[in-house]
């Protein structure tokens, strides 16, 4: 069977599964062969499929997502790897990097709580290149995941990965203070009903939050003003049913709230000054 032909059987064995099963078979096919899928779709449609290919398709047709499967995703124009130690970062995702990028001047320092693969931190260092930051998360794994990001997009000199907790005491009590926070916490319900490629495969710690998907939220938010210089803001992400219950949380912890939209119009990030 030749490339070709092989994508178009792929896509009718995922149809039942993916909403976007052409284009999962085309990026399995890419990795399968070694090609960008462009170079793919322009020079290899009539060679011999890879032996390699129907595997990977497999672990398509029980919900593996396609990120874990290629081991990278796209984010703010960035290639990132990822793996099943950090959550696959989404566009929706994006709509903190404008709103912090709105605030960033030439030069600062940002963290980013929680950084999983790096993504928030590192679109934003290869935006400002005066800026520097760190990126903290209570996972070993994907702390190293979030530092090869960093040496492989050239960014490993203005960014440090540690490894904190902000559950426990005294985890900030040696970061001094940023221009900016970035947070993408957990904020799922805990019985929220999700899809299967993202239940049975992203990492729960990062999903899960309590019986609202609010517990992370109440633990953080009045810590971050020790983390802040005088002029800084703290950007973040929500689901888009949570907007007024964060917001009174902050409002709370004495801070002003703006909320950002996505590109769906859906609330997706709250900005605290």
């Amino acid at each position: 069977m030749i490339v070709g032909e092989a994508i178009r059987a792929a896509a009718e064995r995922l149809a039942a599964t993916s909403d976007t099963a052409r284009l999962d078979a085309e990026v399995l096919m890419a990795q399968a062969l070694g090609l960008t899928r462009s170079d793919m779709l322009l020079k290899a449609m009539r060679d011999p499929a890879p032996e390699g290919f129907a595997a990977l398709v497999e672990r398509r047709a029980a919900q593996e997502p396609v990120a874990y499967i290629t081991g990278a995703a796209e984010f703010y124009g960035l290639t990132l790897k990822v793996t099943p130690a950090t959550l696959i970062p989404r566009g929706d995702s994006e709509t903190l990097v404008v709103a912090a990028l709105e605030h960033a001047g030439e030069a600062g320092r940002a963290i980013d709580l929680g950084t999983g693969s790096g993504a928030l931190l590192l679109a934003l260092l290869a935006e400002r290149p005066g800026w520097r930051g760190v990126g903290i998360d209570a996972s070993q794994e994907a702390l190293a995941v979030a530092s090869g990001n960093a040496a492989a997009l050239g960014l490993a000199a203005r960014s440090e990965w540690l490894h904190r907790d902000w559950h426990t005491a005294g985890w900030a009590d040696d970061l001094g203070t940023f221009d900016l926070v970035l947070c993408n916490p957990p904020y799922v319900e805990a019985d929220a009903a999700l899809d299967a490629q993202v239940r049975d495969y992203e990492p729960a710690s990062a999903l899960f939050a309590g019986p609202e998907g609010l517990d992370d939220y109440r633990v953080l938010i009045p810590q971050l003003r020790a983390l802040m210089n005088a002029q800084a803001l703290a950007i973040l992400e929500i689901g888009a049913s949570q907007a007024a219950t964060v917001t009174a949380l902050a409002e709370a912890a004495g801070f002003s709230v703006t909320l950002r939209r996505d590109l769906a119009q859906r609330p997706r990030a709250l900005v605290l000054g």
